[in-house]
């Protein structure tokens, strides 16, 4: 009877959840009237694919797609670095000034110097229009710093203690004997910060003055908004009423597919036995 009720309540929560998203999708596929009049549930109606061909076939938004990949990529191997070397050294109890460097990561989780402030560095620095503006303002989140800090707290000392008597120094210890453990939380740490990269504009509308630069967020929020002219969606009435109709839900799926491409690669990383076979005896 519990296997039978759990079932039942995990099969209706997977509805709940699936059921915005495949909403979304339709919705992209569907046509403007049937948009409009709120036809559209779990299946296009009037099949149209205006909306994805007037973006699609601006070459403006290819370049910001390119950006995008490129900013997520580069931003997201450098904040996995600096949050793993960071980590790794805040988890050392006997490390000198342990808990001023914690206070420090933690102090600004709840405190920053405000939009100004930043701006006014970002631009002292010459970083605008530039990939570090988006890149290093962000490099390290702290929640994620965290996380990664308990987890290397959580391996048993006696391996780096017995790598250590093999003669592997600190950086040799890290190389190979820690993070070939840690395999779970750096899958993890990854797709963190590539969804965070990924879906951020906010850095990019801020710190970018020219349309060539900016990620491909920044480009689908002002077709949104109507503040570009990338699309030329008043080539007519039935067009520009069919792109209005649709682009929100075009937006959120061009956006989310990459992620969700990714994601399947990375999740069995969330579930497997990090320790197992670590320890023997």
């Amino acid at each position: 009877m519990f296997q039978a009720v759990n079932g039942f309540v995990l099969a209706g929560v997977v509805v709940v959840t699936l059921f915005p998203f495949v909403n979304i999708v339709a919705r992209s596929f569907s046509g403007e009237h049937e948009i409009r009049s709120g036809q559209v549930t779990l299946w296009p109606k009037g099949f149209n694919l205006t909306t994805y061909q007037n973006v699609m076939s601006d070459p403006l938004f290819w370049i910001n797609y390119r950006n995008t990949v490129v900013y997520t990529v580069v931003a997201t191997a450098i904040s996995l670095v600096l949050t793993t070397c960071y980590a790794y050294v805040l988890s050392k109890h006997r490390l000198r000034g342990r808990a001023l460097l914690v206070g420090v990561a933690v102090f600004t989780m709840f405190f920053n110097g405000g939009l100004i402030p930043n701006y006014v560095l970002v631009s002292s620095l010459e970083l605008r229009n530039t990939l570090w503006a988006i890149v290093l303002p962000n490099a390290i989140n702290v929640f994620n710093l965290l996380v990664m800090k308990a987890f290397f707290e959580s391996l048993p000392t006696e391996l780096e203690e017995a790598a250590a008597v093999d003669g592997l120094g600190t950086y040799g210890i890290l190389a190979r004997i820690v993070l070939p453990l840690s395999k779970a939380v750096l899958a993890t740490m990854l797709l963190f910060y590539a969804v965070q990269f990924w879906n951020s504009w906010f850095a990019g509308f801020l710190y970018m003055d020219r349309q060539e630069l900016f990620p491909v967020t920044v480009y689908l929020r002002n077709l949104i908004a109507g503040a570009t002219s990338g699309t030329d969606i008043t080539a007519s009435s039935e067009t520009a009423l069919q792109v209005a109709a649709s682009i929100q839900a075009v937006t959120i799926v061009l956006t989310m597919l990459p992620i969700m491409l990714v994601y399947p690669f990375i999740q069995r990383y969330f579930v497997s036995g990090v320790m197992l076979g670590a320890v023997k005896g």
